[in-house]
């Protein structure tokens, strides 16, 4: 079975940074592509980044580019998010996801496994 855990959310100031990280055990990760979706109260879960098996390729919600960079090391099993500029708008709870196929995916239905989520709280 996969697992993914997220971790480094929290309460930030409005124009701060935050990495996020997703840990995966219980298969090889290097296999998959992996995504970040972020869901507010009320809110559907949205599509915030993806990124291919290799991390050569990678994507971005309009709403995040150029301040959120998501990254991989396989060697440790490991996806990140880093956030910058923050903003109150971006306050929701950020789950990682792997995919069952390779490439660039924004969809929800790409995707099989998920995370718990963490909180990240940006205040104005």
């Amino acid at each position: 079975q996969v697992q993914l855990v997220e971790s480094g959310g929290g309460l930030v100031q409005a124009g701060g940074s935050l990495r996020l990280s997703c840990a995966a055990s219980g298969r090889t990760f290097s296999d998959y592509a992996m995504g970040w979706f972020r869901q507010a109260p009320g809110k559907e879960r949205t599509f915030v980044a993806a990124i291919t098996w290799s991390g050569s390729s990678t994507g971005y919600a309009d709403s995040v580019k150029g301040r959120f960079t998501i990254s991989r090391d396989n060697a440790k099993n490991t996806m990140y998010l880093q956030m910058n500029s923050l903003k109150p708008e971006d306050t929701a709870v950020y789950y990682c996801a792997q995919a069952s196929t390779n490439g660039v995916h924004t969809q929800r239905y790409w995707y099989n496994y998920w995370g718990q989520g963490t909180q990240v709280t940006v205040s104005s």
